[in-house]
C-alpha cells in the first residue's frame, strides 16, 4: 500500500515565509507603497504565528497587487521572486526529505495557506506537482481578480481541502498506509493530529511543545542559518 507524504511550505520545506516574503519583494520593485505595505505585511505575519490570522483581511490585501498585472508579468516577477528570496533558502536536507519520499514511492504533496500563485513555482523545484494552496480566481480576461474561492487552507481549512483533492482522486486517507505530514506550525495542529505519522520541522514553540509531549519527531533546518 503506497504511502502519502504531505509537507507544509513555508518554514517547512524552505527557511522563510513566502507570504511574507512576497510584499518584501514588490516593496523593493517599488510596485507598492511600502510604508503602508510593510506595516500591514508585519502585522498580519504576526497575526499568523499567533494564531488569530484574520485569513479574509490579509487575503485582500495579499492578493490586491495580483490583480494589477497580467500573468505573463507576474511570472516574471516570481521568477525575480524565486531567485532572490526563496533559493537561498532552501537546504540540501529539505531537498533530500522530499527526495526520500519520492524514491521510496511515496505519493507527495504541499498543502499550504498560502496561494497557488506563490507555491506552485516553489513545489515545482521539489518534484511535486500535487499542490494545494489558496485558490484565486480570474476573471475573463485571464487576470486575477485580487479575490479567492473555494476554503482557505489555514487551519481546519487544510483537512477540508485535502479531503476534497482526495475524494477527487476516488481516494481516502485510509487508501494510504502511512499519512506523514510535515509542519513547523501550530496552526497545523489539525492536520498533524489526523495523520498517523506527523512530523515538526522547524517548529514554532507550542508546536514544539506538543511534539514533544506526543513523541512526535522534530527536525530542524535551520541550522545553516545561524550565524
Amino acid at each position: 500500500m503506497k504511502n502519502l507524504a504531505i509537507f507544509d511550505l513555508d518554514n517547512t520545506l524552505i527557511n522563510t515565509d513566502s507570504d511574507h516574503a512576497w510584499p518584501q519583494y514588490l516593496i523593493k520593485k517599488g510596485l507598492v507603497d511600502a510604508a503602508e505595505t510593510e506595516a500591514q505585511n508585519e502585522k498580519f505575519y504576526r497575526d499568523y504565528q499567533n494564531g488569530c490570522l484574520d485569513i479574509d483581511a490579509f487575503l485582500k490585501f495579499h492578493l490586491a497587487p495580483l490583480a494589477r498585472y497580467s500573468k505573463e508579468e507576474l511570472a516574471e516577477f516570481h521568477r525575480e521572486f524565486m531567485a532572490e528570496y526563496i533559493i537561498p533558502h532552501i537546504s540540501p536536507m529539505q531537498r533530500m526529505l522530499v527526495q526520500s519520499h519520492q524514491m521510496a514511492g511515496d505519493e507527495t504533496l504541499v498543502i499550504s495557506s498560502t496561494n497557488e500563485f506563490i507555491i506552485s513555482p516553489v513545489c515545482r523545484l521539489f518534484g511535486i506537482t500535487n499542490i494545494i494552496g489558496t485558490q484565486l480566481e480570474t476573471g475573463s480576461d485571464g487576470r486575477y481578480t485580487g479575490n479567492y474561492i473555494g476554503t482557505p487552507s489555514l487551519k481546519e481549512g487544510k483537512i477540508t481541502r485535502l479531503n476534497q483533492w482526495l475524494a477527487e482522486r476516488g481516494e481516502t486517507l485510509e487508501s494510504y498506509g502511512k499519512t506523514y505530514f510535515y509542519s513547523d506550525s501550530k496552526n497545523d495542529l489539525p492536520l498533524l493530529s489526523l495523520v498517523n505519522e506527523p512530523v515538526a520541522v522547524n517548529p514554532d514553540a507550542e508546536l514544539e511543545q506538543e511534539a514533544k509531549e506526543k513523541g512526535w519527531p522534530v527536525l530542524n533546518f535551520k541550522w545553516r542559518n545561524a550565524v
